[in-house]
């Protein structure tokens, strides 16, 4: 069978799962916001107790959030409702919670899916990946902010106060009418809760416990975005040889996780299914997995294995396969080598 005809048929099984449901969606927000505010509400009362006692409920409600962000990130796929204005008024009350503007967040996603892995279209809602090529003749700044780029300390503890809460709050160049003033909209709605919640409980006890449920859940959501699209064998073609489902079911993994942290990060695990259908509700993801086959072989990580991916820097396009510093390095000796020693 052809990829052609591999891609028409994948396309074709997982269709029937691309319908939301309104009583799964009304109750997705029911068991999530509910336990969030809860959670939120108790850190605080703890907090009179100890730190340390308040950071347990901080810790889940952080999960809760990264739950809150996958029902956001539905809507902005217009998957959680059948309604587009309900995806709309839903999507910008949840970015309002997780500090990101519906409208942009929406344009710089469907660029991700649509350029995922093409290797002459990155740049827009992806993380910084160069290939092994581009590093070694990279000048000497590129290479040091590359480095520190991906660094874990920079990548997942600055990354989440850099992006959330930066440059989330700035619209992008050449946006549209809506998308500005959606921009604007989110972001006098989260000045006013702030306000409100400082005002409530005081600054000091917002910063406690919304600033670590913010830092939790947001690295949380970057370490899921980044392992999900950087492990070994994954997919980076340039235009002319990328092809979308390629992409979707090679370049984006199974992360096959354990039931409770499956349920706090809306099944995106299934990030194959994902990006093969976005139209496909975050709660029908893992059924679609099950139950279309050519998909038992996509590539798969558990968490133990996940970690792994932290070592992987680089894109070889020879090998097809990220590969670390040291790696590289080896590669560029191994290549002066055979040029000074071409017998060899």
């Amino acid at each position: 069978m052809t990829s052609q005809n591999n891609t028409k048929t994948l396309k074709k099984q997982v269709a029937p799962f691309e319908q939301s449901q309104i009583m799964k969606s009304v109750w997705q927000i029911i068991n999530t916001l509910g336990p969030f505010f809860f959670l939120w509400y108790l850190a605080y009362i703890s907090l009179s107790v100890s730190y340390w006692l308040a950071l347990v409920p901080m810790v889940l409600a952080a999960g809760f959030m990264t739950r809150v962000f996958i029902i956001f990130h539905d809507c902005t796929h217009h998957s959680f409702f059948k309604n587009r204005k309900w995806n709309r008024i839903v999507g910008t009350i949840t970015g309002v919670l997780t500090l990101f503007p519906y409208e942009q967040w929406g344009h710089d996603h469907a660029v991700h899916h649509a350029t995922s892995g093409n290797l002459d279209k990155r740049g827009v809602g992806d993380i910084w990946t160069l290939t092994v090529e581009e590093y070694n003749a990279a000048p000497l700044k590129t290479k040091i902010g590359y480095r520190l780029y991906r660094s874990p300390f920079v990548m997942f503890v600055l990354g989440p106060i850099w992006v959330f809460a930066l440059r989330n709050r700035f619209n992008r160049k050449n946006a549209r009418k809506k998308e500005r003033n959606n921009l604007y909209l989110t972001n006098v709605l989260i000045v006013a809760v702030i306000a409100l919640l400082c005002w409530t409980i005081g600054w000091q006890s917002f910063l406690i416990v919304h600033g670590t449920i913010f830092m939790v859940a947001g690295s949380i959501g970057i370490w899921l975005f980044y392992v999900q699209h950087t492990f070994e064998d994954s997919y980076f073609e340039p235009d002319q040889e990328w092809e979308y489902v390629l992409a979707a079911v090679e370049g984006s993994s199974f992360y096959k996780l354990p039931k409770l942290l499956q349920f706090l990060t809306g099944n995106i695990g299934f990030h194959h299914v994902h990006h093969l259908s976005p139209r496909v509700p975050n709660y029908m993801l893992e059924e679609a997995h099950k139950n279309t086959p050519p998909l038992e072989n996509v590539p798969t990580i558990t968490l133990a294995t996940s970690f792994r991916s932290l070592k992987f820097r680089l894109w070889d396009e020879k090998t097809k396969n990220f590969v670390t510093f040291r790696e590289a390095r080896k590669m560029v000796k191994r290549s002066m080598n055979r040029e000074m020693n071409p017998e060899l």
